[in-house]
């Protein structure tokens, strides 16, 4: 109502003036109107522009790290030699009851003499640490209600291993299972290059998992897998993954680990590589677990990785710029690699603005965003299609793969909490 009587104002005003008088004031409002108008429309544009330039860039980074993995030769997994140094694997574990006895089971064997298993029973309610015991692990707990974390008690475990320090100290979750051989693998490639190594860490779908659950597991080995031996063969560093983690002693020794942040494990990773040791991936070491069945558990999980991850993700640019000027080539493709978020919501950011530079190219038949838009969606599906032809046809079939879009749509409310309340502290999975 306003603005049209103000236009009517405009048009009618000055009825002292002459017709030619009224023509000419006419004339000069709509042409500052029109110039408003195209100013508006300029600034629509580099804004549409801008957001595709955006999304375009983890669409590029992504799709480079695929090619980089899909185009190289199959690594073939190899044998270590006997000969390593003495390690210390440090599990931390809350309420772990259920599932440590097996993993202790699995991993117990793979131990040499002279090696140490330390289990950190962390703010248990459960029999964890006296299962742990009875499987022939050294136990101490830790009771802090106030400071909860895995970093807590990684921190914690260090501390008391410094009385009598292991040269390599390898973290193992208490839910997975290390391959025969990966000890031995991750111990050697440490010691020779005096850097923090991460094994090749997967998590399977259970048997008879939906198809959520199946797609979820694409996913994780699109960004475990594919994504990491991308960087391991870009010669860049990978993302520290939280379990299959081997550190020489005065790497891990020296970190900042008492914290309790929900991604410490990423976080590690960006301190080591600002310090000049950047992770090292070592795809014939594997550690493996298995995806949650219960509700709960998958929302809980899933909330706190990509909560976590999104929340680092917003630090990349900064991080990236920090690598430019020091001029650690290291760090500036760890910051690149983070720029990257998860699979399902770079997909949904790129379907929804693909829609919104097809609304605006039919209106002004501007093409410049819808062509940049475009070009990052054909990006996008050549690195899921790569991806899925090297690692994902024994996971989903091309037709599931094809539903990855209802899959991404199911995890809206997971980024909108994101938004309105982000999960900040770290609450345990339950355990099946």
């Amino acid at each position: 109502m306003l603005p049209a009587l103000v236009w009517r104002s405009i048009l009618h005003r000055g009825p002292r003036c002459g017709r030619n008088d009224r023509v000419a004031y006419r004339w000069r409002v709509a042409t500052i109107l029109l110039k408003r108008l195209s100013l508006i429309f300029t600034l629509l544009e580099i804004i549409f522009t801008g957001i595709g330039l955006l999304l375009l860039v983890p669409a590029a980074i992504l799709f480079t790290e695929v090619l980089a993995a899909t185009t190289g030769p199959v690594s073939a997994s190899r044998r270590p030699d006997r000969t390593r140094p003495a390690i210390c694997i440090l599990m931390p574990a809350h309420d772990e009851e259920p599932v440590i006895a097996s993993t202790l089971t699995a991993l117990c064997p793979e131990l040499r003499a002279s090696d140490r298993l330390l289990v950190v029973a962390d703010n248990c309610s459960d029999d964890t640490a006296a299962v742990a015991a009875s499987h022939g692990a050294e136990v101490i707990e830790r009771i802090d209600a106030s400071r909860r974390g895995k970093g807590y008690a990684l921190d914690f475990g260090i501390r008391h291993l410094a009385a009598r320090p292991p040269e390599i100290v390898l973290v193992v979750d208490s839910d997975c299972w290390i391959d025969a051989d990966s000890i031995d693998l991750l111990a050697q490639r440490c010691a020779q290059s005096g850097r923090p190594v991460q094994a090749l860490n997967l998590m399977h779908a259970p048997p008879n998992a939906g198809i959520m659950t199946r797609i979820a597991s694409f996913a994780w080995l699109v960004k475990n897998v594919a994504r990491a031996s991308g960087m391991h063969r870009l010669r860049l560093p990978c993302q520290l993954m939280g379990t299959g983690m081997a550190f020489p002693w005065r790497c891990i020794s020296n970190a900042d680990l008492a914290t309790g942040d929900i991604v410490e494990d990423v976080r590690l990773g960006i301190a080591l590589t600002r310090a000049g040791m950047p992770p090292l991936f070592c795809p014939a070491a594997r550690v493996t677990s298995v995806f949650p069945t219960s509700n709960d558990a998958i929302r809980t999980q899933r909330t706190r990785w990509e909560h976590g991850h999104l929340k680092v993700a917003l630090s990349a640019p900064l991080l990236l710029a920090q690598g430019v000027a020091v001029g650690n080539v290291p760090l500036i493709g760890l910051a690149l690699d983070l720029c990257v978020p998860p699979l399902a919501l770079l997909l949904l950011l790129v379907a929804g603005f693909w829609g919104l530079s097809a609304i605006w190219y039919v209106a002004t038949r501007s093409a410049l965003p819808f062509d940049i838009i475009t070009a990052t969606m054909l990006l996008l599906a050549l690195a899921v299609l790569l991806a899925w032809l090297r690692y994902g046809r024994t996971v989903i079939t091309l037709g599931e793969l094809v539903c990855a879009g209802i899959y991404a749509v199911w995890k809206i409310p997971l980024y909108a909490r994101f938004l309105l309340s982000r999960q900040s502290q770290w609450i345990r999975s339950k355990r099946e």
